[in-house]
């Protein structure tokens, strides 16, 4: 097992820490709010502590579990201290009308992070396409949700793949880092379907493997 840092108190945040405490990994929280970062710390439970914001986190694997409105200000607000660290965008850059995103034509969420992150930094995109309380909730009936993910790096997406398994979740690489474009059309998918089809938040996007 290994140090997860979390930055946020969120409900991706609650969901995420609560699932790595009881996996077993030691989970740091931060948050701008110490109060909530204290008090999500408390929630989780199992030695759960609380990091300063800014500071340097304890763990290499680094959940930025906080609204992509936020997640580019917090980057650049750590600057340096993320050098070296595994950075886990969950971030969807959906715009106020739900169907469209705030990011550049030409760009996505998750390689606007990379570009504000340091340049040693590795970013996987990851738990995007999941609603919070279904990701809490857990395996459905023995069947495990699925996580999917996208980054550049071979070793880093392997760590990445290792944690989700280790939540009794089911990682799926998608590819390389653009592949993040996609995963993040999947939460306008998910937000198309809840209020055109399926009229509410608990479900899940996942793969029906056949035969």
């Amino acid at each position: 097992m290994s140090t997860i840092s979390i930055i946020g108190a969120g409900g991706m945040a609650a969901a995420i820490s609560g699932l790595a405490a009881k996996a077993g990994h030691t989970v740091e929280v931060t948050s701008r709010d110490a109060a909530k970062a204290l008090a999500l710390a408390r929630q989780v439970g199992s030695g759960a502590t609380t990091g300063t914001f800014g500071a340097a986190p304890a763990g290499d694997i680094v959940i930025l579990a906080v609204p992509y409105a936020a997640v580019l200000d917090v980057v650049k607000q750590y600057g340096k201290e993320l050098a070296g660290k595994l950075l886990v965008d969950i971030t969807n850059p959906v715009a106020p009308d739900y169907v469209s995103f705030v990011t550049p034509a030409d760009s996505f969420g998750a390689h606007e992070i990379a570009r504000a992150a340091p340049a040693d930094a590795q970013v996987v995109k990851a738990f995007n396409t999941l609603f919070s309380h279904v990701l809490a909730a857990g395996p459905v009936e023995g069947h495990p949700l699925d996580v999917f993910i996208a980054g550049d790096d071979a070793q880093a997406k392997a760590r990445v793949s290792a944690f989700i398994g280790s939540l009794g979740l089911r990682p799926m690489d998608t590819g390389l880092l653009p592949m993040a474009r996609t995963l993040e059309h999947v939460c306008l998918l998910s937000l198309g379907l809840m209020t055109h089809s399926i009229k509410h938040t608990n479900f899940a996007i996942g793969v029906s493997l056949l035969g």
